[in-house]
């Protein structure tokens, strides 16, 4: 088994899967990241609906929004220990996410992804090279 990274490790550039070590299953298999301001403005926007293994890292960040996108998404927010903090799956487009202290990253899935795996508030995760 690799070595998960901290979330704090994480750099630009890096190609990176996702498990969800308490369920004991692959999370994200394809990685995009948003680590600077502007990645993280722009996020998904412009972007094609997430596939099921896809996901985005937004770091720091603790709420997001779906203004202008076309389509709904989950949303995992990760504390620096890369346990989820809390979920808001299935987020519809026009809305905003609670704003949640705990967390220092979002993750956002393919809508329905979460529910998928199971994954839920206290679940750890793994953030692996590929």
């Amino acid at each position: 088994m690799s070595n998960p990274l901290l979330v704090r490790q994480i750099r630009r550039g890096q190609r990176l899967r996702v498990e969800n070590r308490t369920r004991g299953c692959p999370l994200v298999e394809e990685l995009l990241l948003a680590l600077d301001p502007w990645r993280r403005l722009r996020g998904l926007l412009g972007r094609p609906p997430l596939r099921a293994g896809q996901g985005m890292l937004l770091r720091p960040c603790r709420g997001v929004h779906t203004y202008f996108m076309g389509y709904p998404i989950d949303v995992l927010f990760v504390d620096s220990a890369a346990r989820v903090v809390a979920v808001c799956g299935d987020l519809a487009p026009w809305r905003t996410s609670p704003w949640i202290p705990e967390a220092c990253c979002v993750l956002e899935l393919a809508a329905g992804q979460a529910a998928g795996t199971g994954t839920v508030g206290g679940d750890q995760l793994a953030f692996l090279e590929v």
